[in-house]
């Protein structure tokens, strides 16, 4: 799924967690909104950053041009690289074993990082084989659904936006009557 919609999902999960915990009136219960969706991102900007500089360095150094994108056998450095950070930040294990970590060294669940998971469960059924299949049980098991649907694709864009459209429409409502009250 596209950065945009991650980000997207993680925020309303976040604020839904919130609300929730609110209404149940427990006040030890609260979850950053902001660094849940920086959490939601990040196995992205974890696996593209670099590659990305790398792909951008090989630009202005002319080792490969702008031009030759379109021909997938261009050999560029940074995909490699992305293929290998991608199966680290899109891991579930790796995600429990840094969640459990950062626990015992705060003393408490940061469940911010529930948005670091929420990413690739997202990602788990909207990536096809083809193209970054998500790696979640690595490195136990190189096992991928094998049913994922390409998020990239039109309908289910429109599905994915439409669906956030209402989801936020809802809470920037709910807010709406929250000040008018």
């Amino acid at each position: 799924m596209d950065i945009l919609a991650h980000t997207l999902w993680t925020n309303a999960g976040a604020r839904g967690a919130n609300a929730l915990a609110e209404k149940k009136e427990n006040k030890k219960f609260h979850i950053n909104v902001g660094w849940a969706a920086f959490w939601g991102v990040f196995p992205d900007f974890f696996a593209f950053t670099i590659p990305f500089i790398l792909v951008i360095y090989q630009i202005i150094t002319g080792q490969i041009s702008v031009s030759s994108f379109g021909d997938h056998h261009v050999p560029v450095a940074g995909f490699d690289l992305a293929h290998y950070l991608y199966q680290y930040s899109h891991s579930l294990v790796v995600w429990s074993i840094i969640f459990l970590i950062v626990w015992l060294i705060s003393k408490r669940p940061r469940y911010e990082l529930f948005g670091w998971a929420l990413h690739i469960l997202i990602d788990i059924p909207s990536h096809t084989l083809a193209f970054f299949p998500t790696p979640f049980l690595f490195p136990l098991s190189s096992y991928y659904f094998p049913y994922g649907l390409e998020w990239s694709n039109r309908w289910y864009m429109i599905v994915n936006y439409s669906a956030l459209i209402i989801l936020w429409g809802g809470i920037l409502y709910k807010k709406y009557l929250k000040k008018k009250i």
